[in-house]
């Protein structure tokens, strides 16, 4: 197992290369830079428009800055911001437990939702209650939690004249406003996450309960709640497990929008403003911890394997 861990954080360290090459090329091929951004509307002349670009290090080739970038990098410097002038390392650090805590209640609501329905409906297999619940989690995968997220804040104003209180604060400043803050647009990425649990979880469980070894279990007498919750659930978690790592990605990338929506001071939120400010080492650093976070949560997905099906263990 300790083999196998090195070489995955082995090739994560190469996947996230690639990724920092791809977005450190991609952000510099968009049109426009902060410079130009920045003094647009100064009278600034070329000369010194060129004079602040020498100082920020954009006059030179993009090799050279993709190498002198990495190389500070893998020394903990990430740079500093081209607007604020912080350290992105301070900046990015500010805005990560935002983005946590919105994708582990996400996730946490996902799951508390996606498992038991999932399970309810491969039980009821093809009853009303198996109709309904397909329909419902078909429904919760078409709708784009962006636009999910206007719904309830436009139907809340509306119909309850509530909206989530502005300026945000921290759990631990205010747990009740950090709570009434967070619950929406945590409600908008676990409906598309739950639905797609839903699915796979109810595929999964029809599978073994289908299995000659439930049979076998039921003939001894076991009773259902032991035949489901027992031996066909636990069986079914590889799957589920799965596509919970895979939807890590999703999370992630829903989290971008749904802050900036929500007025969450966030890292989704802090890549959205920097793209449009064309502040480099702020979305270099940024995508590199989603994608890192990314990495990580599928390495212990991995892991996690070995525990609930001992026949997959890594060798």
């Amino acid at each position: 197992m300790a083999e196998y861990i090195i070489k995955r954080l082995i090739y994560s360290v190469l996947v996230l290369l690639i990724m920092t090459t791809f977005i450190f090329v991609v952000m510099r091929a968009v049109p426009g830079d902060v410079v130009t951004l920045q003094l647009a509307n100064s009278g600034a002349t070329e000369e010194q428009m060129a004079a602040l670009k020498s100082e920020l290090g954009l006059d030179k080739g993009i090799t050279a800055q993709l190498g002198e970038w990495v190389s500070h990098a893998v020394q903990g410097d990430l740079g500093t911001s081209l607007w604020s002038g912080k350290a992105v390392s301070d900046v990015i650090f500010e805005r990560i437990p935002v983005t946590l805590q919105l994708a582990v209640m996400s996730m946490i609501l996902a799951i508390i939702i996606g498992i038991p329905v999932g399970v309810i409906s491969a039980v009821k297999q093809n009853t009303l209650i198996d109709h309904f619940l397909r329909v419902i989690s078909v429904g919760g995968l078409s709708i784009p939690n962006f636009w999910l997220g206007l719904i309830l804040l436009t139907g809340l104003s509306l119909a309850l004249n509530w909206i989530p209180p502005l300026g945000y604060q921290s759990f631990a400043e205010n747990p009740i406003v950090n709570l009434q803050q967070m619950l929406l647009p945590s409600i908008c990425l676990a409906i598309t996450l739950s639905a797609s649990i839903v699915r796979m979880t109810r595929s999964a469980v029809l599978e073994v309960l289908h299995s000659e070894f439930i049979r076998t279990v039921r003939s001894k007498g076991a009773k259902e709640w032991v035949v489901i919750f027992k031996h066909a659930l636990r069986n079914s978690l590889v799957s589920v497990i799965t596509l919970i790592g895979l939807q890590v990605g999703y999370l992630l990338g829903g989290t971008v929008v749904l802050e900036s929506i929500f007025s969450l001071p966030g890292l989704g939120n802090l890549i959205y403003e920097s793209v449009l400010s064309r502040d480099y080492p702020i979305v270099q650093a940024a995508v590199l911890m989603f994608g890192t976070m990314f990495l990580l949560v599928n390495l212990i997905v991995d892991v996690m394997y070995g525990w609930v099906d001992p026949r997959i263990r890594t060798r």
